[in-house]
């Protein structure tokens, strides 16, 4: 008999497509950052960590219901990141683009929210 843990249970396929979308969102905006010509070792480092929370999400997207705890260091580092650099974009001293990203940030915050809150809690 195999062990019920290690089989994902059903779970809707929009959640594991936002999931995956997540993943390549933080993959598409760490790793060139990794390889950009010039950057300082600490935009490295957080490309680094954007890239590796990408790795988290695929988890994620890959067994959901099981995996899905590891989320919530994503709210926390999202909600963290869009609180840090909205100052900095109001002001003007952000990278070009930067506004973009967080916009993408807050949307996706949302939705590993709706996630956690309902099929992930309703599933524990």
């Amino acid at each position: 008999m195999s062990d019920p843990s290690l089989n994902p249970r059903p779970l809707a396929s929009s959640w594991r497509w936002m999931l995956g979308a997540a993943a390549a969102y933080n993959l598409m905006v760490g790793v060139p950052g990794l390889f950009a010509p010039g950057a300082e070792v600490s935009g490295r480092v957080v490309a680094l960590l954007v890239s590796c929370f990408g790795v988290v999400y695929a988890l994620v997207a890959w067994q959901p219901l099981r995996l899905a705890p590891a989320l919530w260091a994503g709210v926390i580092g999202k909600i963290g990141v869009v609180a840090l650099m909205v100052p900095e974009v109001l002001a003007g001293r952000a990278v070009p683009g930067t506004g973009a990203i967080l916009a993408g940030d807050a949307l996706f915050t949302l939705a590993f929210l709706a996630f956690l809150l309902g099929p992930a809690r309703h599933a524990a």
